[in-house]
């Protein structure tokens, strides 16, 4: 080259640097009198809408915002709303107050008016768009009708149509709506739906009168003809009960409904609806029904992708804290992904996904989320990041040094020292907070240290590989934008005035900075909406000296492609993979974008053009892959819920083979490649004979465990079940039996737990500090740390907490090793499902939250029985060491004694029971509370006070407490008196005498499920002989009113084969075994599901006979008649709400069962062994619903192993069981209701009508609702409906008599008066059921009557008078206080909400009662069903009861409460 070509390159290079480094950006600024409600550009273009809302005027820019101009042809101050068209980037809609709007086809330039016939309706978007971009004319627009005038203003929403972008008049669609949408109104939304397919949230008896805005009467309408002849109601596959309806959305590609649960003893928790096709809907199912229940306005559904929906729910009553949950791929089940996200009280959540970044996304959680919901503590944010969906999160690791390259103050390595963002709650900026479409780039505003500071004292970072690494690259909060694909980053202080915005061209590497010719506060930095520009505009307020024209606000333009860089060549670029090291594929595959180098001085230029991923295909693994239809999660495996349905045709010979599913499919979208990968959901070779049979077959299958059963329990409204085996083995059954896993093989297990009050979580104890759990209904096990071991006292290890799951209380031994010295036990609480644990007391016997479903206390009040002397051994503590009852509120933090010495507490429905010892008399009193405050002690008939007695706590379901009393001494076979009492719990009378009882304290004594009042008792019919005999000839007794009065069981005329009884007189009665006798307790008479159903084994004679030697008898109208229906002994289940019973014969091994479909009329075999198997217990779910039943038991040849037998009857029947509650007659149910001995079908008072299946009809009820029982009347008051009032009993005439040496008890006036009354009456020998609701009549239980004090007891002149006063001072006073305030000038003030604590209320229902546990709640040694003890094993089959009561004990050598001199 010749030195004058040198030269000139030369001479051009220097050139090109000078011009560099003088090159600048160009800005100009326009002027505007307020702050834009909405500022846009056009999809792919420059033009730009900014919309004055305060002065009604939307301004155009035709080159991205350099300059402004009125939409021409729009009046001023008519501009309300402005609305671009999502699908076509020309089409924009301006929407006035009035009926006139105006459209533009041109980006803005020009507009056209239209006419509607009502005025916009005020929500956020009125107008509805149809996705296909040949129907881009199929617009919704939701309008506002108003009738009447003043506060009779009755306004109502109607949503009209057009197909023709409101040319011609627009056409009423659906009137009384509250939001209407196409099907087809998203791209992500992929189905084959009718394309003129409309939703409707809207009203029943829409246009014809209805039934008003009710939010029972709003449902989910469609139509494809717009409504003009079709109008289908969405059933959401529920029926009738899809009413409620709340809300209707399309997100991603999901059609999501939100329903308010309606149903009678629903908590008003909120119902999700999902589909993907808008032909199948499924509800979407939360793990946490109690810590993050769907409250309406409570929970919000976030970004979502299109493979999972992601929803955040309100978990926290006091506090704006949620839980984060992901969806599987068709937004059916959701599994918890982060705990306490941070929400603000309008529901939006600090949670951004990464665009263009598949599986990445940042949230904020409240670290110290327990101090914010109880304590008003201000929130601790704290920053996470997800690269894999939700699946995991971490922390984000913060720069070792700041800007100017010093190190930062604490140790990126260690947690407490992270990098935390700002996000949604808090906007400093329109649009995303983070990232934009410029691939990879990520920058926030945040801290480093322990958590978020605040704004103010926060800088800003930036992340150039999509939140993996992050530096500091302004100091000081910035708003930031990216532009030209990420080559531009801009930033202009958000603390402070600027005159200067900063920018990079390096990826934040090195800075310039910029000055324009104004002052501005910033308030929104901004580009067009793909980032591919390089021009910005800047909005802020100006200050006042550079104002112009008196207009306090200006949009700054800046344009940098005057900065003169080159155009990018392809040499330039490079591919940059879009997700960490770790979790580089994700839903199959890898994803890269073409990305600029950070170092190439060149600009992008390729505007409009989108950043488009390249997707390379990734092996496919487990994660690949998800359960396939019919399968469940089990663990880390999908396995089958029952037999696998196949093909017609399939299986024609039932010993051959048929191509089943392997369990598995891959995951819709997912595109990884199964020729590289695991191929999990090839089809595998399966037995006929496991398949699902044909209708009118029943399949059985039989598994052995290797020891012996000794605690079972299913998950309660599930199918999942859990057994534990002598060999300290625990296995899991999914599928009610079907196939089974051991759980941690290797492990030791003591015991398990289900959470009493949230059915899906379960704890499983080890006898280590390791533990597992579950929150999915056994899908998934985690482990737990407790602070102890889990204690031999044979105390309860855990308590929950009745209103937050995550609330638990832990009580373990330390210090029991060895010699054991100091061995005791320690409580501690966790308010995080035991991640972390506070210690409450030491040296405890129980620690247990106050509060229960029914006892409405502080939810944060702990109850504990703890010992005065706090050293030495624990376990050799007796009466010397006084045991204190403490309560402990603030979660323990302010302790108050509630007595000296206490026995120990028990809670009861609404009471709670504190067996007191009174030192000084050396005996115990009974002391019952309402609120966990105040006590009363409880009085008692002087014979029957249970200080010198055992007694046993039984029941108070109905508004009274039942007690039994041992009245027998030993050595005699015992038994005793149960005694009830009045409302409060505090007066106990007598109600019957001589009730059977075992040596451990259990009471032949059980309640009815689902029809309170109704109890069968054995009572021990020669109390004179058996102190000599030792032998107890027991009668049964049943009441109908509450225990006001007993009989006996009226014999059917015939046995089973037609034949009469041998006993035939008037002292042969039907007498059952009762509680006391059952090798499971869970085996109740009666059935949740169906009410009056009774089944019992018994015989017909003066007492009960032996059990060999009794027969199976049936009830079903709630007791008052029986019949035999079959010979000998069995065992017994009910199944899908009693259509279906199952027997097996319980004197000795069986190789069938026998099943009724007509509730005993007629009985079946099935046959299911060649060799017969011992069976001791019937297996079913709790709610007696399914078709599907255990065996366990045991072959004789191996008692000391056993099988499980599952049963399944689904195959039987199919046909579903029709019901009409407008005609009940008319389907399979008809009207039942229990009667008493009156001429009015009565109990309780009140004539109440049941549904209940007919006899003969053989059909499946299947999951259907039931429906709740309705009362038509209330009845008379007749002799039925009182009992004995303290210090009576009945007498061999049924009469209340005055017992000997006794007097009655004096009136209280005061209680008599509590509630308003107008007369008290003197007491007589009856007193109300309280339970009874009969209205009028002869009332018995009233003596004389005398006029209240209060009102009546005072002339009128007095309570003028008395009116009078108080009146003219506070009007003196409201005349003060008027002059004070000046509410004179017109001013109105509206009283605000209240502020104090909110607590949610409780419910109770049967499912409460069957799962109650028979616990020996007050005694060392006493043994419970869940309890973790050494000593486990020896009533390891003393199962959990439905009808719960609680055994009061003394100390290591009682099993009953009683007091006995130490001498």
């Amino acid at each position: 080259m010749g030195l004058h070509h040198k030269a000139v390159v030369i001479l051009w290079t220097i050139a090109w640097f000078l011009f560099s480094a003088s090159a600048q950006p160009e800005s100009s600024i326009t002027s505007f009198e307020h702050l834009p409600t909405r500022l846009f550009f056009f999809d792919d273009s420059t033009d730009a809408i900014y919309h004055d809302l305060e002065k009604g005027v939307a301004y155009v820019s035709p080159d991205e915002g350099k300059t402004w101009s009125p939409a021409a042809g729009v009046p001023e101050g008519k501009a309300a709303m402005v609305f671009e068209h999502p699908f076509n980037n020309r089409v924009a809609f301006i929407l006035s107050r009035s009926t006139t709007h105006y459209k533009t086809m041109d980006r803005g330039r020009t507009w056209q008016a239209f006419e509607m016939p009502l005025a916009p309706a005020i929500i956020g978007r009125p107008l509805s768009f149809h996705a296909d971009p040949s129907k881009s004319d199929y617009i919704l627009y939701q309008g506002t009708i108003c009738t009447g005038t003043g506060w009779r203003t009755d306004c109502r929403d109607e949503t009209y149509y057009t197909t023709d972008g409101f040319v011609e008049d627009s056409r009423l669609l659906l009137a009384d709506v509250s939001r209407c949408q196409f099907a087809h109104s998203s791209k992500d939304f992929k189905h084959e739906a009718h394309t003129d397919l409309v939703y409707c949230v809207a009203f029943d008896g829409s246009g014809n009168g209805g039934s008003g805005h009710t939010l029972a009467s709003s449902r989910l309408f469609s139509s494809t003809d717009f409504f003009s002849t079709e109008k289908k109601v969405e059933d959401l596959g529920i029926g009738k009960n899809a009413r409620g309806i709340v809300a209707f959305a399309i997100v991603s590609k999901f059609a999501v409904v939100a329903l308010k649960d309606l149903a009678e003893g629903a908590a008003g928790d909120m119902l999700l609806y999902v589909s993907e096709d808008t032909k199948t809907w499924a509800q979407g199912h939360f793990p946490h029904s109690t810590s993050a229940r769907l409250r309406e306005n409570a929970y919000t559904i976030v970004e979502s992708t299109t493979h999972s929906l992601a929803v955040d729910v309100l978990s926290h009553d006091h506090s704006s804290v949620g839980t984060l949950f992901v969806s599987n791929s068709n937004g059916t089940f959701f599994v918890e992904s982060l705990q306490d996200t941070n929400r603000n009280d309008m529901g939006y959540v600090d949670f951004e996904n990464i665009y263009g970044v598949e599986g990445v996304g940042l949230a904020n959680i409240v670290a110290n989320a327990k101090d914010v919901d109880y304590r008003r503590a201000f929130k601790q944010l704290q920053t996470r990041i997800t690269f894999d969906d939700g699946r995991t999160w971490s922390r984000l690791k913060p720069p070792a040094v700041d800007l100017n390259r010093d190190k930062i103050h604490c140790n990126p390595d260690n947690v407490d020292c992270s990098l935390h963002l700002h996000s949604v709650t808090l906007p400093h900026n329109f649009g995303r907070v983070f990232s934009s479409p410029a691939p990879g780039f990520v920058m926030g505003v945040g801290s480093i240290g322990e958590h978020l500071l605040p704004y103010e004292e926060c800088d800003t970072f930036l992340s150039s590989d999509g939140g993996i690494t992050w530096r500091m690259v302004r100091q000081d909060a910035h708003k930031y934008e990216f532009g030209d694909q990420g080559s531009i980053l801009v930033t202009v202080n958000d603390e402070e005035g600027a005159d200067s915005i900063d920018y990079s061209t390096d990826f934040g590497e090195t800075w310039k900075t910029y000055k324009f010719n104004a002052r501005v506060r910033a308030r929104i930095l901004t580009t067009v909406g793909d980032s591919t520009s390089q021009k910005f505009l800047l909005v802020g307020q100006v200050a006042k000296r550079d104002q112009k024209d008196n207009r306090p606000f200006a949009v700054v333009f800046l344009d940098f492609a005057p900065l003169g860089r080159r155009k990018c060549e392809d040499s330039d670029f490079e591919p940059w993979l879009a997700r960490s090291s770790t979790h580089e594929c994700l839903m199959g595959h890898k994803q890269s974008y073409r990305r600029r180098k950070q170092n190439a001085d060149c600009a992008v230029m390729e505007k409009f053009r989108d950043p488009v991923a390249v997707e390379e295909s990734c092996q496919c693994t487990k994660e690949d892959y998800e359960c396939d239809y019919n399968f469940v999660k089990d663990d880390d495996k999908c396995v089958p819920v029952g037999p696998e349905p196949i093909p017609a045709g399939v299986c024609e010979d039932p010993t051959g083979d048929y191509m089943g599913s392997s369990g598995y499919r891959k995951i819709p979208g997912n595109t990884c490649d199964r020729e590289r990968g695991l191929k999990l959901d090839e089809r595998v070779k399966k037995p006929c004979s496991n398949a699902r049979p044909a209708e009118g077959q029943i399949v059985h299958q039989t598994f052995p465990f290797p020891s012996s059963v000794v605690q079972f329990a299913y998950f309660r409204a599930s199918t999942v079940i859990l057994v534990r085996l002598a060999d300290n083995s625990i296995w899991q059954s999914p599928n009610e039996g079907y196939t089974w896993k051991q759980l941690y093989p290797g492990e030791t297990f003591v015991s398990f737990y289900h959470h009493k009050f949230t059915p899906d979580r379960a704890y499983l104890i080890t006898r280590s500090k390791k533990h597992y759990y579950t929150t999915d209904f056994g899908k998934t096990w985690l482990t737990m740390t407790t602070p102890t071991v889990p204690n031999g006292f044979g105390l309860p290890a855990l308590h929950f907490h009745p209103s937050n799951s995550e609330y638990l209380i832990w009580t373990g031994d330390e210090g029991c090793d060895g010699f054991a010295e100091n061995c005791h036990m320690q409580s501690h609480y966790s308010l995080k499902n035991g991640r972390d644990w506070t210690l409450i007391d030491k040296y405890v016997r129980n620690c247990a939250w106050a509060r229960d479903e029914e006892l409405l206390v502080d939810p944060n009040q702990i109850l504990c029985e703890s010992y005065k002397n706090k050293i030495g051994n624990q376990r050799f503590f007796r009466l010397e060491n006084p045991l204190e009852l403490i309560a402990g509120t603030q979660f323990y933090d302010k302790k108050t004694k509630l007595f000296d010495h206490v026995v120990g507490f028990a809670k009861f429905s609404e009471y709670l029971i504190v067996a007191e010892y009174q030192a000084s008399r050396q005996s115990l009193d009974i002391q019952v509370s309402l609120d966990g405050r105040n006590f009363a002690p409880g009085e008692f008939p002087p014979t029957m006070r249970p200080d010198q007695h055992a007694y046993t706590i039984l029941e108070s379901s109905t508004k009274s407490v039942f007690l039994h009393v041992t009245t027998s001494e030993a050595p005699a076979p015992y038994w005793g008196n149960i005694l009830k009492s009045n409302s409060n719990g505090t007066y106990f009378g007598l109600s019957l005498g001589n009730v059977n009882r075992n040596d451990d304290g259990f009471v032949d004594f059980e309640k009815m499920i689902n029809l309170d009042g109704i109890a069968l008792v054995n009572v021990v019919g020669n109390p004179q002989e058996a102190p000599l005999t030792r032998r107890k000839l027991l009668q049964t007794r049943i009441t109908h009113n509450d225990g006001g009065s007993w009989r006996a069981l009226p014999p059917p005329p015939v046995d089973s084969h037609g034949n009469k009884y041998s006993c035939d007189t008037t002292k042969c009665s039907l007498h059952i075994h009762g509680y006391t006798e059952r090798y499971d307790v869970r085996a109740t008479f009666s059935t949740p599901s169906v009410p009056g159903l009774l089944m019992a084994v018994g015989n017909i004679g003066e007492s009960l006979a032996p059990y060999d030697e009794s027969d199976t008898f049936l009830s079903r109208d709630a007791g008052f008649t029986w019949e035999e229906v079959h010979k000998d002994a069995h065992l017994w289940e009910f199944g899908d709400s009693g259509s279906l019973l199952i027997m097996a014969n319980d004197e000795g091994p069986t190789d069938h069962v026998m099943f009724s479909t007509d509730e005993g009329l007629k009985w079946n075999e099935y046959h299911f062994t060649d060799e017969p198997v011992r069976v001791k217990a019937i297996v079913t779910v709790p709610e007696d619903t399914s078709r599907r039943f255990i065996l366990i038991g045991y072959y004789p040849r191996a008692k000391n192993a056993a099988v499980a037998v599952h049963l399944d009857f689904s195959a039987f029947t199919t046909q579903k069981c029709r019901l009409d509650p407008e005609n009940p007659s008319q389907g399979d149910f008809e009207l039942w209701s229990p009667s008493e001995e009156r001429e009015e079908q009565c109990l309780f008072g009140k004539q109440t009508l049941y549904h209940r299946r007919k006899r003969n009809v053989n059909c499946v009820v299947g999951d259907q609702e039931k429906i709740k029982e309705k009362i038509v009347k209330h009845c008379q008051c007749t002799a039925i409906d009182f009992e004995c009032e303290f210090n009576y009993h009945r007498n061999d005439a049924g009469e209340c008599v005055l017992m000997p040496g006794l007097s009655p008890r004096a009136p209280d006036p005061v209680e008599q008066c509590r509630n308003g009354e107008e007369y008290w009456y003197d007491l007589t020998e009856y007193r109300k059921v309280p339970i009874s609701a009969c209205e009028g009549g002869k009332r018995i239980d009233r003596g004389s009557a005398h006029l209240c004090p209060g009102v009546r007891g005072h002339s009128a002149f007095f309570w003028f008078m008395m009116f009078l006063i108080p009146v003219s001072f506070a009007a003196l006073t409201g005349y003060w206080y008027y002059r004070k305030g000046g509410y004179g000038r017109g001013a109105i003030r509206l009283p605000g909400a209240d502020s104090g604590a909110r607590y949610p209320g409780g419910d109770s229902g049967v499912l409460d009662t069957i799962a109650s546990v028979p616990w020996f709640l007050l005694g060392v040694a006493g043994i419970a069903y869940e309890w973790v003890a050494s000593r486990f094993d020896s009533l390891a089959m003393q199962f959990r009861g439905r009808g719960g009561y609680r055994n009061l004990t003394v100390d290591e050598d009682a099993h009953i409460l009683r007091f006995e001199d130490e001498e």
